[in-house]
């Protein structure tokens, strides 16, 4: 709570605002912090402006490592992780959380959200003058594999990234909401999040498939909004061909027949035991988190994260109606996919997508209605237990 100049009546606080008030950088970082930075096309007011910086913040002065959130499609990063990361970084002793809050919910073009994330870490990075990590979710992910793709400034300041429920290679469930091109408008990321789009088949190129700094990526196999999701043919799957260190957790193997490893939806990844401890390893030690490194065996036996009440994990699992809410009502809607930024266009594809029918053969039909039903009687029957 936020209290007016000498007053002691408290200001409410939007934590979903994208108009935020936040000082100039120490360091010239716009219109680029290094001469290989791809161009924005935002002003740097409204970019600066999106990132919301708690008052409770330090900057690093602390000793903590500033965590940057970024949300999925269809909304901001206050109503994302109100209810699981935001609240857990708050109580922890190692990390400080900042998120993003993108004008128009991360519904607009994925290449325009990922201005924001580059800008993002730069600032933050600068400001507190230390590396930063990055939490991701959902779209939130792909945002942030370009902005480390074509702002490679960026590298050198986080020091970690860590996935939750990436769609690195789209999802063929995003052909329901655009199923042809030019015979059906869709909302604008929806279009790029498509299985084969042209944006992951562009991001996925030339490297773009591996990791560019320490990654840890936490998925489910019954993710109702990103498929496929197991196995090496999971859309969160990260290769580290440059050797700086990945870690893959589809928590249903890691966590095989027990709680944590039960059926968790697209947003319930965010509330996952397995993801937080994951995190948090990752965060303390550095490099990828590691499951040789957390008491597996105690982590697993709970289905959401120390930390977190049974209404923080229902409000949480409560976000996918609202994010579908947002990409529904947002517009304009192209009839096709938008074109990408000109930088990026001009790109040799390298990327070659596997038969999807084939990578999908062995999946599960997953029923969203009856998934999230199971999701949210799991959580309650383990609260009561």
């Amino acid at each position: 709570m936020r209290f007016g100049l000498g007053s002691t009546v408290p200001i409410a606080v939007d934590n979903n605002s994208y108009e935020n008030s936040n000082d100039d950088p120490e360091v010239a970082i716009y219109p680029s912090f290094s001469a290989r930075d791809a161009p924005y096309s935002i002003q740097e007011t409204s970019l600066r402006s999106a990132i919301f910086i708690p008052a409770s913040f330090k900057y690093g002065s602390d000793g903590k490592t500033p965590v940057i959130l970024v949300p999925g499609t269809g909304s901001y990063g206050g109503e994302a992780y109100e209810y699981n990361f935001a609240k857990l970084l708050k109580a922890s002793s190692f990390g400080d959380p900042v998120w993003l809050n993108i004008p128009g919910r991360m519904c607009d073009q994925s290449p325009k959200n990922a201005e924001h994330v580059a800008y993002a870490i730069n600032y933050i990075a600068t400001r507190c003058n230390m590396k930063v990590a990055v939490v991701a979710w959902s779209q939130g992910n792909l945002s942030t594999q370009w902005s480390l793709k074509y702002w490679p400034s960026t590298r050198d300041q986080v020091s970690n990234f860590i996935c939750l429920s990436a769609d690195f290679r789209g999802t063929v469930n995003a052909w329901g909401m655009t199923p042809f091109q030019n015979t059906q408008p869709g909302t604008p990321a929806v279009w790029h999040q498509t299985r084969n789009s042209n944006f992951i088949a562009t991001l996925r190129s030339n490297g773009g498939d591996s990791a560019y700094v320490p990654t840890t990526s936490i998925y489910s196999a019954t993710d109702e909004v990103v498929q496929p999701q197991h196995g090496t043919a999971a859309s969160a799957f990260m290769k580290d061909e440059r050797n700086v260190g990945v870690t893959n957790c589809e928590v249903q193997v890691a966590a095989a027949m027990r709680p944590a490893g039960l059926a968790y939806a697209h947003a319930g990844v965010m509330y996952n035991p397995l993801a937080w401890a994951l995190a948090e390893d990752a965060i303390v030690n550095g490099g990828p988190g590691r499951l040789d490194r957390i008491d597996l065996s105690a982590v697993s036996m709970h289905r959401k994260a120390p930390g977190l009440s049974l209404l923080d994990a229902t409000r949480t699992q409560s976000l996918n109606a609202w994010c579908l809410k947002a990409i529904l009502m947002f517009m304009p809607k192209p009839w096709s996919e938008p074109d990408l930024p000109l930088y990026a266009a001009q790109e040799t594809k390298t990327y070659v997508p596997a038969d999807v029918v084939i990578a999908v053969k062995h999946e599960a039909v997953i029923d969203p209605k009856q998934e999230v039903t199971v999701v949210t009687e799991e959580v309650v029957a383990a609260e009561i237990a």
